[in-house]
């Protein structure tokens, strides 16, 4: 609709009805891709930093798995000797300078439950190693002769373990039995993992047991 005033005509205005023009419309849309494009980036990097956060919790875990493993078991530790597959006597006790042997450890622990009453004793022979980045923990269904089961993996990632021995103040990078000193006092570790990372702990072995001080226990 046209109307006159006094300096001549003016334009019909366009109503709400008549819709968006083109470049309103390709403007509207670029805002929304881009508002699009910001929600997807964000949310991927949610989905990756939750991912890292799940995997530093599980290594945290698993370094846990692995410290109150070994704490265990050397604070079971017992003097009790026994024989491989071959009949071979074996110490009680035999630790090696680290990764580079397996196994690491060779120990007897007591406190072994029996929750279904098998015909079995209460102590189990244990071992420890290191097998392509896997630190696992090895157990024998019996003390004497008996095949190993299957070998639990308590770290991965692992680069080299480092084990030293403690006897009356001294240390040792190798420890094996004898009957003058059975067990060592206490043992020290070292996990160097694939990035470079270092742990150390120390461990008591054999709470309770006596020692006995003898020569040339710990070399």
């Amino acid at each position: 609709m046209i109307r006159r005033n006094q300096s001549g005509f003016t334009p019909v205005r366009r109503s709400a009805e008549h819709g968006f023009t083109l470049i309103e419309v390709m403007i509207s849309l670029m805002i929304f891709g881009m508002l699009a494009a910001a929600g997807v980036a964000l949310l991927s990097f949610s989905v990756r930093a939750q991912a890292v956060t799940g995997a530093k919790l599980d290594d945290v875990q698993a370094l846990n798995r692995l410290s109150s493993a070994l704490a265990a078991d050397l604070a079971q530790a017992s003097s009790r000797r026994t024989r491989n597959e071959n009949g071979d006597l074996l110490p009680a006790f035999t630790g090696e300078a680290g990764s580079g042997m397996t196994p690491m450890v060779r120990l007897v622990r007591g406190g072994w439950s029996n929750l279904d009453a098998a015909p079995r004793p209460a102590e189990q022979r244990i071992e420890y190693r290191l097998d392509n980045g896997e630190l696992q923990r090895i157990a024998y269904p019996m003390l004497d002769g008996a095949q190993p089961l299957q070998p639990a993996v308590l770290l991965t990632h692992v680069r080299q373990v480092s084990l030293r021995y403690r006897l009356d103040g001294a240390w040792g990078d190798h420890w094996e039995g004898s009957p003058i000193a059975a067990l060592p006092q206490a043992m020290e570790m070292r996990v160097v993992r694939d990035d470079g990372v270092e742990f150390r702990q120390l461990f008591l072995v054999g709470s309770g047991y006596a020692q006995r001080k003898g020569p040339n226990a710990a070399r």
